[in-house]
């Protein structure tokens, strides 16, 4: 175990089957796995977690993630799995199931099937730096935003105003200065958060008040989105600029188990 704490956490993995731009994406098979078992085997291999546990409404997915590691001990209700959903609606959902069974965890982590190149090493390295920090709430992923806010524009009735309207004295506005002049600005990406479950008890929140970034690097913060996504990814892992936990198991569909969805 690579916990240095006496502190409990369960992995989160949210696994809805009703996505649009990309249907079934959660089980899309990449490099010869379904997409959500990259991040059920990263979880288990950290040795971070307690628990590894994933929240579905579909029973298909279930049991893909059962073989590859995971707990489903339930069914998302359905109403908590529309696209507009909050995800504070479905962790609370998954904490309350454990807790009314005599299981109370000190963190949880969300980590989404949506970036399949997030390590073990990566979640250890999440791990090491939440429990070090003293006085938070929660820790996200973040990097370096490709798009600065400063050169986005509010437009309507035929007019535009800059998002970010600062300006510094004796120079050019923040929209006509070149990037490596600008503030650094970060984006959150969909790699993993941490929090403590206090924030969800004290604030109603899955991130509380308090936050401390996380920056990830290379392909750790890559996300599947769209269809073009994931063009990119299959590309990407194919040439080798980015790269993938490993999974032990064999490839699920060369298995005996019946998936349909």
């Amino acid at each position: 175990m690579v916990k240095q704490i006496d502190k409990s956490c369960i992995a989160l993995i949210p696994a809805r089957s009703g996505s649009k731009r990309v249907p079934h994406k959660n089980i899309m098979t990449l490099a010869g796995h379904p997409l959500i078992a990259y991040t059920i085997c990263a979880a288990k291999q950290s040795g971070v977690f307690d628990r590894v546990v994933v929240s579905t409404d579909n029973e298909e997915y279930a049991k893909i993630a059962r073989y590859y590691g995971a707990e489903t001990p339930f069914l998302r209700p359905e109403n908590i799995c529309g696209d507009t959903s909050p995800d504070i609606q479905w962790i609370t959902h998954a904490l309350d199931w454990y807790s009314s069974s005599g299981d109370e965890y000190d963190a949880f982590s969300i980590l989404r099937p949506t970036s399949p190149c997030r390590k073990p090493e990566t979640i250890k390295r999440a791990w090491k730096q939440f429990v070090k920090q003293s006085g938070v709430d929660s820790l996200r992923a973040v990097e370096l935003c490709a798009q600065h806010p400063a050169k986005m524009w509010v437009v309507g009735n035929e007019r535009m105003h800059p998002l970010m309207p600062m300006t510094q004295e004796n120079k050019p506005p923040y929209y006509s200065t070149q990037y490596a002049a600008l503030p650094k600005v970060y984006a959150q990406n969909a790699s993993l958060e941490i929090a403590w479950t206090r924030a969800v008890r004290e604030h109603g929140t899955i991130a509380g008040e308090v936050l401390t970034p996380f920056l990830t690097v290379d392909d750790e913060g890559l996300d599947v989105n769209t269809q073009r996504d994931w063009q990119l990814l299959e590309m990407m892992v194919n040439s080798g600029e980015a790269t993938l936990p490993q999974i032990e198991q064999e490839n699920i569909t060369e298995t005996k188990h019946n998936i349909n969805v």
